[in-house]
């Protein structure tokens, strides 16, 4: 299947778009947190399945083990978001958050999924209240905690081919907690979405 990539202006709407709805996640993540938190100018990446690993790991730049937290959202584009924290990171989660009682593994799986539905809820929020779009997403579950990256990203568990990736890194200045934030949607909400950009872009 050959997917038509998207043209200058509608990838300059896409990635301004994915900056102002991750400048709302990061406000909300650094209200909870009570630290600043620093993001990177979106990337936008049109992936094939079989690439997928190598692509996300040149953005992650994993070497050190991960937690990564899933959840789908759907309506008029569909898709899912993967938040990957450094382990290293997931560990501090309990001192930056002011978690005051013992933290054991369930403790760790319940500050990692508040993060996630955080970042995740706020960034689709956005996008959504930006480009005027109907979004809802799931609940989020854990995929994974101190496992490397190919854990995470397993190609043969995938039911697309192609997906549009757009990465946001985040991370604290000061601290270890560093996270990337993937938003795929696949082949169907490719589509979907250009004519939605295309929509953005007349009213601008």
């Amino acid at each position: 299947m050959n997917i038509a990539p998207y043209s200058e202006d509608q990838t300059d709407a896409l990635q301004e778009v994915a900056n102002i709805a991750m400048g709302q996640a990061g406000d909300s993540l650094a209200r909870i947190m009570g630290h600043f938190v620093e993001l990177s100018v979106p990337r936008i990446r049109l992936v094939t399945v079989q690439d997928l690993v190598a692509t996300v790991s040149e953005m992650v730049g994993a070497k050190e083990d991960v937690a990564a937290v899933r959840q789908a959202f759907y309506n008029q584009l569909r898709g899912e978001a993967i938040v990957v924290i450094k382990q290293s990171g997931a560990d501090e989660l309990a001192e930056l958050m002011d978690y005051e009682d013992e933290v054991d593994s369930e403790a760790e799986e319940e500050l990692l999924l508040e993060v996630a539905n955080l970042l995740v809820g706020a960034i689709i929020n956005g996008i959504s209240e930006t480009l005027e779009a109907e979004l809802g997403f799931s609940a989020p579950s854990l995929m994974t905690t101190g496992a490397p990256l190919e854990r995470v990203l397993t190609p043969d568990k995938l039911t697309w081919s192609h997906a549009l990736l757009v990465e946001v890194h985040l991370c604290i200045e000061g601290h270890k907690f560093k996270s990337h934030l993937l938003l795929f949607m696949a082949e169907e909400s490719i589509d979907a979405l250009r004519g939605i950009l295309d929509n953005f872009i007349d009213d601008l």
